[in-house]
């Protein structure tokens, strides 16, 4: 089980040191599921060598029961030959190799059981990696939304303290309006100024009017008063 708490060990401190260094999101995460996997790869190798440690004793315990069964079968052909010397030698023989595989047995047992353990600590360790792979994308988006939305608060609070920006648009709107008000008065005043001109025309008219006509009612009075001509 070390081989799994190194691996913990090697990935946290990988975690660890990335943020500290304040690494891209995406680009953290990505290297994070290479380093996993490569630890995922290792730890392959490490398993396949328990396994093949296991097999090794299965094979040994398998060797040791088969010599004692034939020095068993010796044994027998001893005692039918009328030996028993002999037989007594192979039985003991035999009970060497019974040892010696009760003793395998035991080691295979205990690694098989290791082994067991490793498949499914081996089998834990994908599922996680798995999962994370199917997490990143999302945790991938969730800290680009993050970024944009702390920039957007970062400008408005930039806008928002620079007051001389706001006072430069007061100003101006000011301004705007003035020009505004002094085109409307110019305009005001030239029509005021067209308004005077043309009374004046139409009074000077009247005016000449009103002259001519006392004048010809004169002149006609006048006429009147002379004596006619015979």
């Amino acid at each position: 089980m070390g081989i799994f708490s190194r691996i913990k060990t090697v990935v946290s401190s990988n975690i660890n040191d990335m943020i500290s260094k304040a690494e891209k999101p995406d680009k953290m995460l990505n290297q994070l599921i290479i380093d996993m996997n490569e630890q995922l790869l290792e730890s392959k190798k490490a398993v396949a060598m328990a396994i093949a440690d296991e097999k090794k004793l299965e094979r040994e315990k398998n060797n040791q029961f088969s010599q004692s069964q034939d020095w068993e079968r010796k044994a027998m052909l001893a005692v039918q030959a009328g030996k028993d010397d002999l037989a007594r030698e192979a039985l003991l023989r035999k009970q060497e190799y019974d040892k010696a595989a009760q003793e395998y047995q035991k080691q295979w047992e205990s690694q098989k059981a290791s082994v067991d353990q490793l498949k499914e600590s081996l089998r834990e360790l994908q599922n996680k990696i798995e999962e994370a792979q199917r997490k990143k994308n999302l945790l991938i988006a969730r800290a680009k939304r993050a970024e944009a939305q702390q920039k957007i608060q970062n400008t408005i609070s930039s806008v928002a303290g620079n007051r001389s920006a706001f006072d430069a648009f007061d100003r101006m709107a000011a301004k705007v309006d003035q020009l505004e008000a002094q085109a409307d008065a110019a305009k005001e005043l030239e029509d005021l100024s067209h308004n005077a001109s043309l009374d004046k025309r139409f009074a000077e008219l009247e005016k000449s009017d009103s002259s001519a006509d006392i004048m010809l009612l004169e002149l006609k009075q006048k006429m009147k008063a002379l004596p006619e001509k015979e």
